[in-house]
């Protein structure tokens, strides 16, 4: 049973915990779906949950279920450890199953993994089975890439024909490959090396196909969670439903989510609507991390009848607790034609504002204490002071230098060193290029290079000389704030000091000019592609690098919209941009009054997702990572349009709505 509010409305979701636990011991099981909204304590309500139907409770840690009454909940933990069985939980990222599993504890009846580690714990080793997999799903791929070439009047373009022989050389490797591996960190590669999707599509292709691997799942783990279910890759999910529904009895699904939060496009579109009527539909209504003021506003987002939606808008509005009954909320509008340079002051004088109106020091300029958000990347480079790096580095790997909620982007793979080795070692000079050498002598033990000098004392001698020589000259140019990527690389390469990718060194030793970049639209060659990347890194200003690597950590004062669902912070601030993000997936001035565009026409007209959709459900999740206080920044094309829209919207209160400073 729910908590009574007007008892105490913060224990409003108090019988959460006890409903789920009694889903799972009731004969048959039953399997759910928990409306779990932002701060809604959906983690902390899992892993009270999974204590309860293990019997790891604080104090009682060696996952032994306690013997004192032969309760439900008991029997339930006794029977899985008596078949060698365990609960698995599913989260979206590496980071929210390290924090299930810090609050759990030891629990030997509980597995706790990402999303794409459950899948290849399930398929590993099954190797002709994963290239029957493969080579299933790239027949379908072939076919469709096929029939797209022979329906165009004119024959097939160059595009379709290269589509086809890439998924024809691609059956022919899964053929010849003996063995199939997966990294999560993306470290293997090479024959035979699944990327994160394909573990996915293998494991839901299986699952569907393989009735023997439905059996093996049912008897590992007869009961499975899945913690934001709304992003979780639609095939994979539709899988496990299917397994549920086959034999219901023997194995039992928990999904956890909230479609107003769903972030990427492979997942449910629709997750509220595909849950079976037969299932079980706890909710959580509580926000235990906003103030009012923000829990009314994400209320109101929610809610908004918005000309341009389509999709699923039932939601059961959230509440504060009874002492957070504050909070601050401005939105800033001006016009996007402002030039980047004077964009970036004036959100400065909106930080200003908000510090004024906030009495929180924590709004100050460059300070900490609040989170900048911006649309995409290159927003999050420009405002962070780092574009010229991460615009050269996005040439040598695109992939790589966009963290997302689902991986840990790391950087392209030939340019390490600049981003551990030497980014450590600059840890270890001072601004006026002074070195501590306990520090140095700490990296250059944690990378190998004392323990690898030669036994010889004459050589052994002269390879320290140079260590030292480098090290001299890194700190010297490090000291110098102008100093590009080139000139604090080249003592590191000239010493020897690390051990660097070759391709770098290559690339340092070239001196040609690279060529000119492509025009809008125009195929470039990969290898012009990466001949303009290294030459813009080299001339890259090197304290860029090193604020771009801050980045990539998670560390910044920035970050972009898609990366901080699961996230929160005291003060907030939400840069929205479309001319600058120049994206077609977003359309924030839509959400302010603008005209839908033609393709959201069509949509609506299909009933298919639209801009508006997916934009509202972003500006949802980043509102909803502020505690105490919320800027919205727009940068509008209209912004006299905007303005007046947001003044007569019921998102905002008399005198919320402000011009931008100038």
């Amino acid at each position: 049973m729910m908590g009574d509010p007007k008892a105490d409305p913060n224990k409003r979701d108090s019988g959460v915990v006890e409903e789920i636990v009694g889903y799972a011991t009731s004969k048959p099981p039953r399997s759910f779906f928990l409306f779990a909204g932002a701060g809604s304590g959906k983690t902390r309500t899992l892993v009270s949950a999974l204590r309860e139907l293990t019997g790891v409770k604080p104090g009682n840690s060696l996952g032994q279920a306690p013997p004192e009454a032969d309760v439900p909940a008991v029997r339930f933990a006794r029977n899985l450890r008596a078949r060698g069985q365990t609960i698995r939980v599913i989260t979206y990222t590496k980071n929210a199953a390290l924090v299930v599993t810090g609050r759990l504890g030891n629990n030997d009846l509980a597995q706790v993994a990402t999303i794409h580690s459950f899948c290849w714990d399930l398929v590993a080793g099954f190797d002709d089975d994963i290239r029957e997999a493969l080579l299933g799903l790239n027949a379908i791929a072939l076919d469709k890439a096929r029939a797209s070439a022979a329906g165009r009047k004119n024959g097939a373009t160059d595009k379709d024909k290269l589509t086809i022989f890439e998924l024809e050389a691609r059956s022919a490797g899964f053929s010849s490959a003996q063995q199939f591996t997966y990294s999560p960190d993306r470290k293997r590669y090479g024959e035979g090396a699944l990327s994160h999707s394909q573990v996915l599509a293998v494991a839901s292709w299986l699952l569907r196909n393989k009735p023997t691997l439905r059996r093996i799942l049912r008897d590992q783990h007869p009961l499975i969670l899945i913690d934001e279910s709304q992003d979780t890759m639609k095939s994979i999910l539709d899988s496990l439903l299917e397994v549920v529904a086959e034999e219901p009895s023997k194995l039992m699904l928990g999904l956890v989510g909230d479609h107003r939060q769903r972030i990427y496009l492979e997942g449910h579109a629709d997750l509220p609507s595909s849950i079976p009527p037969t299932w079980a539909t706890p909710t959580l209504e509580m926000n235990h991390r906003s103030q009012k003021r923000i829990v009314d506003l994400i209320n109101e987002i929610w809610d908004s009848k918005l000309e341009g939606r389509t999709q699923f808008t039932k939601a059961p509005p959230q509440h504060p607790r009874k002492e957070n009954s504050g909070g601050m909320v401005r939105v800033f509008i001006g016009s996007t034609l402002t030039s980047p340079e004077d964009k970036l002051r004036r959100e400065r004088l909106c930080e200003s504002e908000m510090q004024a109106v906030t009495g929180a020091d924590a709004w100050m300029t460059g300070s900490p204490g609040y989170k900048v958000l911006a649309l995409e990347h290159a927003l999050v480079a420009r405002r962070g002071d780092f574009l010229e790096a991460f615009e050269a580095l996005s040439l040598l790997d695109p992939e790589s230098v966009r963290p997302d909620a689902n991986s840990e982007a790391a950087g392209p793979a030939a340019v390490q060193i600049l981003l551990r080795e030497m980014a450590d070692l600059a840890d270890c000079v001072d601004d006026e290029g002074g070195l501590s050498d306990f520090a140095v002598t700490e990296v250059l033990q944690r990378y190998g290079r004392l323990q690898a000098l030669p036994e010889d004392g004459d050589v052994r001698s002269q390879r320290l000389k140079s260590y030292q020589l480098a090290v001299v000259g890194f700190a010297t140019a490090c000291a110098n704030p102008r100093a590009t990527v080139r000139e604090v690389l080249a003592p590191i390469l000239h010493g020897g000091l690390f051990e660097p990718d070759q391709r770098l060194v290559a690339a340092f030793n070239d001196v040609n000019l690279p060529p000119p970049a492509p025009k809008p639209r125009q195929s470039e060659a990969v290898e012009s592609r990466l001949a303009r990347g290294w030459y813009r890194l080299f001339a890259s200003p090197w304290i860029q690098l090193r604020r771009f690597k801050t980045y990539l950590s998670g560390n910044s004062h920035f970050a972009t919209h898609q990366v901080v669902k699961g996230s929160e912070f005291e003060h907030v601030m939400v840069v929205m941009d479309d001319e600058d993000a120049a994206g077609f997936l977003f359309a924030y001035d839509r959400l302010f009054g603008a005209p839908l565009g033609e393709s959201d026409v069509r949509n609506v007209k299909d009933g298919n997702e639209t801009s508006i959709d997916r934009t509202l459900r972003l500006l949802y999740v980043t509102c909803s990572r502020a505690k105490e206080s919320l800027a919205l920044v727009l940068w509008a094309r209209d912004a006299a349009q905007a303005l007046e829209y947001a003044e007569k919207s019921r998102w905002f209160k008399p005198g919320e709505v402000l011009v931008i400073p100038d």
